[in-house]
Parts: structure tokens; C-alpha cells; sequence
């Protein structure tokens, strides 16, 4: 079965394309497929998967629990609810130590590889540098996570099977939003380590518990920035804007305000939901389901005309 067809969870499209007992990624559509989208309104969780196949295992010389430190784990469960609040859900199932989806397609580490990689892998970005690739080179404290050379068909079959199909769904979704609104927005889910938000000060003086990144400005109307972290904010949040994650590649890439699409990251402080170290989830998980289900009808309510 083709990697390359159309993915989704909807009983009444076709069938996902099936691998290590399920779909490399999954739409869950807020609408029949064929249907015209409910809301403007595209969510995306790109680093919530805990897949690890069988081929990278055998090539990882660290322990998986070391690894899955890296997962946004519930983000997924988070924002569970958007679906029956009209809003279509994109959301990874490979971890993101076996492909990080919130890169280009091609950031590789010359390191990482047995052999020259072609001329359009991007092998100088900072995030390259700092062993975060597409694929990436570290995870847990800067270790390294192969115990060999890496082929680059290893890495051109992972971008084929998850990074390239996963954005032609997004970009579908997106499509289909501004055909039946005029305009789409696109909110792309993350959690951060507490000590990423760590030394972040909202600007009410409180700790930080959520990041809104909108490159400075770039990627989204201003409205749409101000409207999320008023909501946040009212439901008890310390907001702060663009440090210390002003958005990654998903942000960049379709954060077009001109061309009527327009993308915000959000970034949550795990502890507020969850053990760090169990990686068990805590009463926290509940309160920030209710709360990201009351952002949703906020978004939902937005007048998308209004966004320049």
C-alpha cells in the first residue's frame, strides 16, 4: 500500500495506510471527507507519536525511556475534544526521535551518515548544529542516539513513509479550511520540558506555563496571537510570547498571513499535566483538556475576515 495516499481515521474515507499495526499518522476529520470543513480551524500534533520501529531499535544505542523524554506525550489526548468542535486533527504516530515532522523534510547531519548526502539536504541549519534534525542526532542530556553510521535511504525511507505524507494531509486540511472560510488557521501543539520554561517570566511576573510562538510576529495576525493568550491568561495560564520557542519549521512554513493562512505553536509546560520522570499523567491532564477544548470554541468563534 502506497505511502502516498490520502490518510484518515474517518470510517468514510479509505482506509490509513497500515504499518507497525497502524497508520503512519492520523486525520481525524472533523466533517466526512468530501465534506466542506466546519471552521477555519486545523490542529496539528506533530511530536505526540510513541512508535519506534523495529529497524531504528535495532540501531539505537539508547534505552527507549531515554528516548521517549523527547515524545509530547497527551498532547494528542489534550486536544482530543476539536474534532467534535469542527476542527480537523493531524497528529504524528512515529515518535519524533525516529523523524521530527516539525523540520524540513531534508535537515539532516552530514555526521549522522555512511555516505555524502545529495546537494539539497539542508546539513548547516542551527538545529542540525544542535543534533535536532529531521532525524535527529542526540536526545537525553546531548547523548548520541545510534551506535552506527546511518544510510541515507534510511533517512529518505522515513521522510517518505511519515514527513512528506504528514504535510500533504496538513496541507489538505488547510486547503479545504480556506475554500469553505476564506482563510485558515493552524495551531500546532507542543509541550516543553519544565526546565525549558524555566527563567521565562509571563508578563504578569508569574512562572511560565504555556508559550505562544507566532515568529515574532510573522506567521499569524496579531489578533489571532492576542486573542490566544487572552483566553489563556483568563483561564489562570502565564502566557509568554516567542521565548524560549518562537515556532519551528510547521509555523515558518505555512504562516502565511498574506495568503490567508495563519499559524501559532503552542508550546505547554509538562509539568502542569504530568511526571516528568514517570511520564505518568496527573490530575493536571484533566483540567488542560477542559481548557484546551474552551480555547477551541474560542478559536472556533473567531471572525476569520477580521484576521490581517
Amino acid at each position: 500500500m502506497s505511502a502516498w495516499r490520502p490518510l484518515s481515521t474517518d470510517e468514510l474515507s479509505t482506509p490509513p495506510l497500515e504499518t507497525f499495526g497502524g497508520p503512519a499518522f492520523e486525520v481525524l476529520r472533523a466533517a466526512p471527507a468530501g465534506a466542506p470543513a466546519p471552521t477555519g480551524l486545523v490542529f496539528a500534533s506533530p511530536h505526540s507519536g510513541s512508535v519506534y520501529p523495529a529497524d531504528m531499535v535495532a540501531a539505537v544505542r539508547l534505552p527507549l525511556d531515554t528516548l521517549r523524554a523527547s515524545e509530547d506525550a497527551f498532547v494528542d489526548q489534550i486536544i482530543g475534544a476539536a474534532p467534535s468542535r469542527g476542527v480537523s486533527v493531524v497528529r504524528a504516530r512515529f515518535a519524533r526521535a525516529y523523524v521530527d515532522l516539525n523540520r524540513e523534510p531534508w535537515e539532516l547531519d552530514p555526521a549522522m551518515f555512511d555516505e555524502d548526502l545529495p546537494d539539497y539536504a539542508q546539513g548547516r541549519s542551527a538545529r542540525v548544529a544542535a543534533g535536532l534534525g529531521t532525524i535527529p542526532r542526540l536526545a537525553g542530556e546531548g547523548r548520541p542516539i545510534y551506535g552506527r553510521k546511518l544510510s541515507f535511504g534510511e533517512a529518505k525511507a522515513r521522510v517518505e513513509l511519515a514527513h512528506r505524507p504528514y504535510h500533504d494531509a496538513l496541507d489538505r486540511q488547510l486547503a479545504a479550511a480556506r475554500a469553505a472560510h476564506g482563510a485558515a488557521i493552524l495551531i500546532d501543539w507542543h509541550s516543553m520540558p519544565a526546565a525549558a520554561a524555566r527563567g521565562q517570566r509571563s508578563r504578569t511576573g508569574g512562572a511560565c506555563d504555556i508559550v505562544l510562538g507566532d515568529r515574532f510576529g510573522a506567521a499569524c495576525s496579531p489578533k489571532l496571537t492576542a486573542l490566544v493568550e487572552r483566553e489563556l491568561e483568563a483561564l489562570g495560564y502565564n502566557v509568554v510570547r516567542n521565548a524560549p520557542y518562537a515556532g519551528g519549521y510547521t509555523t515558518e512554513h505555512y504562516g502565511r498571513p498574506a495568503r490567508r493562512t495563519h499559524a501559532l505553536q503552542i508550546e505547554i509546560n509538562r509539568a502542569l499535566y504530568m511526571d516528568e520522570t514517570t511520564r505518568e499523567p496527573t490530575e493536571g491532564l484533566a483540567r488542560l483538556t477542559r481548557d484546551a477544548e474552551t480555547l477551541t470554541l474560542a478559536l472556533a468563534g473567531m471572525d476569520l475576515g477580521a484576521l490581517r
